[in-house]
């Protein structure tokens, strides 16, 4: 496995994965259209033949705040540190740009993406009624004060 840029040639194999993830509230190709063209920093985790096994996503808000805009791994590359890699990755880009805090939405029910969050120094700071549409789903808003040192 391989980390690279997210390009928007990625998107159609992104696609499929959030259907089968995140169902009716998966992004569109638009929503990640928009993400690229707003220079916000994507990445994609390549397994050996170059497929998209995972992608994750990082804005910053102001000089020293940055959101995960997602997180998500192929269903059958799942268990394998993906999900780490590409959150370690995230958070080190979060680290050298100055941010201070990382904040991220997690889906309630979401017990396995809280563990890892929680892993990383994660704590849920506030709940968002009703984030997820149309399944009403509660999102957790979880924050981790970044270590300078690193």
């Amino acid at each position: 496995m391989r980390l690279a840029p997210f390009r928007w040639w990625h998107i159609a194999q992104v696609l499929p994965i959030e259907a089968d993830l995140f169902g009716a509230e998966q992004w569109s190709a638009g929503m990640f259209w928009n993400e690229l063209a707003a220079g916000r920093r994507y990445l994609v985790a390549l397994d050996g033949s170059g497929t998209v096994a995972g992608y994750a996503g990082l804005a910053f808000a102001g000089p020293d705040e940055a959101w995960v805009q997602n997180l998500a791994v192929r269903r059958d590359a799942q268990r394998q540190g993906i999900g780490r890699v590409l959150l370690e990755a995230l958070l080190a880009d979060a680290r050298q740009r100055g941010a201070r805090q990382v904040l991220l939405e997690v889906a309630a029910d979401n017990g396995p993406a809280q563990r890892l969050y929680d892993a990383y120094g994660f704590g849920a700071v506030g709940v968002r009624r009703g984030y997820y549409q149309p399944s009403n789903t509660d999102a957790l808003i979880m924050r981790m004060e970044v270590d300078r040192a690193g």
